[in-house]
């Protein structure tokens, strides 16, 4: 039976690439991904920089990873909607976004996706506020904060890669 490890860990969804990086260093390493969860990585001994780790958040279907799979990818599995995928080092480089284009459309499904959770919970919250039983609201008030913060972030990046485009046309 192989030597496993799993690592609990929190990341930040604007921060997606460093968590990328820090799974592929986990690889170099000799830790392959094998699975994923909520706050939980668990890493199986390869050699050291035999895989390529990737993620990528979206609404995944069969048909997408079945794709992916017909590129030599392996589907790790899912947390919400971040798909995780990894292979092997010797079929070359392995990018799933790999142009402009490409990057802003995964952006603009993160920012799309923390605008409306971000929008919900400030509703949930200011009703809750509203509603003198409600002792909680609070809480959807500080979520609907930290979201709209992740959403400027991404946003940032978006219009980032938006002015690099406009540059090389």
């Amino acid at each position: 039976m192989a030597e496993r490890k799993t690592i609990y860990r929190w990341w930040f969804v604007w921060d997606y690439d460093k968590e990328e990086k820090w799974l592929n260093d986990m690889a170099s390493q000799g830790w392959v991904l094998v699975s994923v969860g909520f706050l939980r990585y668990t890493f199986e001994r390869c050699e050291p920089e035999e895989y390529i780790i990737r993620l990528e958040m979206r609404i995944g279907d069969n048909d997408y990873i079945s794709f992916m799979e017909e590129t030599g990818a392996e589907y790790i599995g899912r947390c919400f909607q971040w798909m995780f995928f990894r292979r092997r080092s010797e079929y070359g480089a392995f990018d799933i976004m790999s142009d402009i284009d490409s990057k802003l459309t995964h952006l603009s499904r993160i920012y799309k996706m923390l605008i409306a959770i971000g929008v919900l919970n400030l509703f949930i919250g200011m009703m809750d506020s509203i509603n003198l039983a409600g002792r909680y609201g609070w809480i959807n008030l500080l979520c609907s904060t930290l979201l709209m913060y992740a959403a400027g972030r991404i946003k940032g990046r978006i219009d980032y890669l938006e002015n690099e485009r406009m540059l090389r046309e």
